[in-house]
């Protein structure tokens, strides 16, 4: 009997995992994240599972498979805003998406901050970025990984309060954030360190999905799409600048849902070109040497090896700007005969550099007009010292 019940437990679970997820995406009137009565819903609205696309039905349903990451995420379309989460667990039983319509903007700016690398110690830095954004007042803000001082390293107990202390700081910004990771949000990756098992169910990139949510998605706002990457891949212990395979072919079917002429923006932590590397000098010493050796190939470790792949995907004529972090430093790279920009932001954990190359710490606010990106406009966290 016992036997029965336990193998009738095991059936329904294993049904359970495999059934698709079904939810529905709906306008909420009164902005209070529950499908009340009369609250209609969204159709033809992107919902992904990281993999596949889904669109929803006219009364705005939809039935997605429950994919690689059990995440499942809309993507926000133009003319409304997210209330509460864009993201759900699969898990969850009604995994809704509440959306609030809102005016679609010809000019709006937004802000670019990286590397926040938020422990006790730098908290005060983090809170002054977010009184600057909040000045500012954009119409959201982007941060591109390094979230957190350190999960690569160290043990759960570590990890999970530099999370929860990044989740209680960004719960306190006027506008939106939408993040992306760094390297440093890879959970216990570097055993010798860490101690941490491969076992571990937050391992690797569940870390960053369990507080986070997914670590590549889209977003459309202003008649702009705006999307996420997740730049950092693995290698057994290490970390290196790469755009994976899943990714890739998800980034195929996010782009083919929107339209040919649409701008898009990209944002991610390792940056797909950087001069820094240059800069700071080749290193082959622990903990981030300047190459990697994968599958018997050599490659530079702080850039992403596949970028032309991203770079062709996305098309020339429709790329408005490439953003990224990392490297600590506010860089600009423009080429002759090449539209796209690649632009990094500086370090809100402090500035980066050492001796006469010792660059500010800082974050980037960004103008679009008419579906323009400007070449930003770099703000301080420091006090910028008068010139004598």
């Amino acid at each position: 009997m016992i036997r029965t019940v336990l193998a009738l437990v095991a059936l329904a679970a294993s049904a359970h995992a495999q059934a698709p997820v079904a939810g529905v995406v709906f306008e909420d009137t009164n902005g209070n994240g529950v499908r009340d009565p009369g609250e209609r819903g969204v159709p033809n609205v992107v919902v992904s599972n990281q993999d596949v696309l889904e669109k929803t039905d006219a009364s705005g349903n939809f039935r997605i498979a429950r994919g690689p990451t059990g995440i499942v995420f809309v993507s926000v379309p133009d003319g409304f805003r997210i209330v509460g989460s864009f993201w759900h667990s699969t898990d969850e039983l009604h995994p809704d998406f509440a959306l609030e319509r809102a005016r679609v903007p010809t000019n709006f700016t937004f802000i670019h901050a990286s590397d926040t690398h938020i422990s006790p110690a730098s908290v005060a830095r983090t809170r002054r970025f977010r009184a600057m954004a909040d000045s500012v007042n954009p119409a959201f803000v982007i941060v591109t990984g390094d979230l957190v001082r350190d999960a690569l390293r160290v043990n759960e107990a570590e990890a999970t309060s530099y999370y929860d202390l990044f989740a209680r700081e960004v719960a306190g910004f006027r506008n939106a954030v939408w993040t992306v990771p760094g390297n440093h949000e890879n959970f216990g990756i570097e055993r010798a360190q860490s101690k941490v098992e491969s076992s571990h169910p937050l391992y690797g990139r569940g870390m960053y999905r369990h507080y986070r949510g997914p670590d590549y998605y889209s977003f459309t706002y202003g008649g702009m799409h705006f999307v996420g990457l997740n730049s950092v891949d693995i290698d057994d212990q290490w970390y290196y600048g790469h755009v994976d395979s899943v990714q890739v072919a998800w980034l195929k079917r996010d782009l083919a849902a929107i339209p040919a002429e649409m701008p898009v923006v990209t944002f991610n932590h390792i940056p797909f070109f950087t001069a820094v590397e240059s800069i700071n000098g080749y290193s082959d010493a622990p903990p981030a040497p300047s190459v990697i050796t994968v599958n018997g190939k050599s490659q530079f470790r702080h850039s992403v090896s596949n970028a032309r792949e991203i770079l062709t995907l996305v098309g020339m004529n429709r790329y408005a700007i490439a953003l990224a972090g990392h490297m600590h430093v506010r860089e600009q790279l423009r080429y002759a005969g090449i539209p796209l920009r690649f632009y990094q932001t500086a370090a809100v954990v402090g500035p980066g550099g050492s001796g006469v190359l010792t660059f500010p710490s800082g974050i980037t606010v960004y103008r679009v007009t008419n579906g323009v990106v400007d070449d930003g406009t770099f703000l301080p966290i420091d006090p910028v010292a008068p010139q004598r």
